[in-house]
C-alpha cells in the first residue's frame, strides 16, 4: 500500500511568492518549492507545512514504507476557484502517483473546506496539523500583526473596504453630509460585498483595463460611453426635479413619484443607449472593416422601448393619481397611450424584420463567397 504525504496551500503562495508552479511531486522538487519560499517569506507558515511534509516523508522512508509526497495550491481568490484547482491538481497528482491513501498536512486553517475535496476522491488515513511556535511578548504579536497587514490578500480582503468607508466618510463630512454619508457608506459596503460573493473583481478589472485601453488607443466607444453616462446623469437630476421638488401628492400610492420619475427618464435612457450603439459600431467598422450588422435592430429596439415605456408609465401615473380612493382607466384609453403604443409596437417589428432580410442577405453572400473561394481553389488545383 502506497501513502501520499501531501501539503495543501489553499490561496496558492507557492505560485505566488516564490514562483513554483502547482503540484509538485517529489522530494527533490518540494524541497526546491520549500526552499524558494523560504527565501521569498520565511515566516510564511505554508514554509513549516511543507517542511513538516517533508519530515513525515522522511519518517516513512526511514520505516521503509512506500510513500510518496506532493503538494497541491489553489488560487488567491479562495473560494469555488481555489477548491476546483486543487481537486483538478489533486486527480493529477493521484494519477501520476498511484497512491492508495493520503497523509494530510496543513496548518490548521482551513481542513474544513480542503478535507471534503481529498475524501471524496481518496482515503485521508491522518492529519498533521502544523503548530507554529509564538512568542507571547507584546512586542512580537505587534510585529506578527503587521506582517500580516502586508500581505497582499489581506489587504484586499479586511484592508480595502475599512479605506473606502473612510474615504466616503470624509467626502460626505465635507459637503456637510453625515446624514447621507452614513447612507453612502452602507452602499459602498454591500456593492463590495456583492462583488466578493459573486467573484466580479476580474470583470472590474477587465473593464477598466478596456477603459484604458480605450483612452491610449482612442476607441470612440469610450467617449461615446462617458458622454451618455452624463447623458442619464443629467436626466436624472431632471427626472428627480421634476418629481421631487415642489411636488404633493394627494395619493397615498408609494409608486406615484417612482413611476412620474421612470416616465422622465425614459428618453434619457433611449438617448445614452443610441450613442452608446454608434460609438460600438465605429469601433468595430474601424476594427474590422466591415459593417457589424448585428447592431441593426438595437436603435429600433431602443425606440420601441421609448414609446411603449412612456406610454405605460404615463398613463399608470394618471391612474393611480387618486388612490386608493379609484383608480382610473380612462388614461389607457385615451389616443395618446394607443399611438404610443402602437408606434412602439410597430418600431419593433419593422427592426426585427428588417435585421432577419438583412442577415439572411449577408448569410448568403458568405456561403456564395465560401462557394467561390472552394471553386478558385478547386481550379488552382487542377
Amino acid at each position: 500500500m502506497k501513502t501520499l504525504v501531501l501539503n495543501v496551500d489553499r490561496d496558492d503562495d507557492f505560485g505566488r511568492k516564490a514562483k513554483v508552479k502547482s503540484p509538485i511531486i517529489g522530494i527533490k522538487d518540494n524541497i526546491d518549492a520549500a526552499n524558494k519560499l523560504g527565501q521569498a517569506d520565511p515566516e510564511d507558515s505554508d514554509v513549516n507545512a511543507i517542511f513538516s511534509a517533508i519530515s513525515i516523508y522522511d519518517t516513512y522512508l526511514k520505516e521503509k514504507k512506500s510513500v510518496e509526497i506532493a503538494t497541491i495550491c489553489g488560487d488567491i481568490n479562495v473560494g469555488l476557484k481555489s477548491d476546483e484547482i486543487i481537486a483538478k491538481q489533486l486527480e493529477q497528482v493521484i494519477q501520476a502517483t498511484q497512491v492508495d491513501n493520503v497523509v494530510l498536512v496543513t496548518d490548521g486553517g482551513e481542513d474544513d473546506y480542503i478535507m471534503p475535496i481529498i475524501q471524496s476522491r481518496i482515503k485521508i488515513t491522518s492529519v498533521s496539523r502544523v503548530a507554529v511556535k509564538q512568542s507571547k511578548e507584546l512586542e512580537d504579536a505587534y510585529y506578527r500583526i503587521l506582517k500580516i497587514l502586508d500581505d497582499d490578500k489581506v489587504k484586499k480582503q479586511f484592508l480595502l473596504p475599512i479605506a473606502l468607508v473612510f474615504i466616503v466618510w470624509a467626502l460626505f463630512l465635507g459637503l456637510d453630509m453625515a446624514a447621507s454619508g452614513f447612507a453612502a457608506i452602507l452602499l459602498t459596503l454591500g456593492a463590495y460585498l456583492l462583488i466578493r460573493v459573486y467573484s466580479w473583481e476580474r470583470n472590474i478589472a477587465r473593464f477598466f483595463e478596456e477603459i484604458k485601453s480605450g483612452f491610449l488607443t482612442g476607441k470612440l466607444s469610450i467617449y461615446t460611453s462617458i458622454i451618455a453616462i452624463v447623458i442619464l446623469i443629467a436626466f436624472g437630476f431632471f427626472a428627480y426635479n421634476a418629481t421631487y421638488i415642489g411636488e404633493y401628492y394627494s395619493s397615498d400610492a408609494p409608486l406615484i413619484p417612482a413611476l412620474l420619475f421612470l416616465k422622465n427618464m425614459v428618453w434619457g435612457i433611449v438617448v445614452a443607449g443610441l450613442i452608446v450603439i454608434f460609438g460600438r459600431v465605429i469601433d468595430i467598422y474601424v476594427r474590422d472593416k466591415k459593417t457589424p450588422w448585428n447592431y441593426w435592430a438595437a436603435p429600433f429596439s431602443l425606440f420601441a422601448f421609448g414609446f411603449i415605456s412612456y406610454a405605460i408609465f404615463d398613463s399608470l401615473y394618471y391612474a393611480l393619481i387618486n388612490w386608493p380612493a379609484e383608480f382610473i382607466i380612462a388614461p389607457f384609453m385615451e389616443l395618446d397611450f394607443i399611438v404610443y403604443l402602437i408606434t412602439g409596437v410597430m418600431i419593433a417589428f419593422v427592426g426585427g424584420l428588417t435585421h432577419y432580410y438583412i442577415k439572411e442577405m449577408h448569410s448568403n453572400e458568405s456561403k456564395e463567397l465560401e462557394i467561390e473561394k472552394q471553386t478558385t481553389q478547386l481550379v488552382e488545383h487542377n
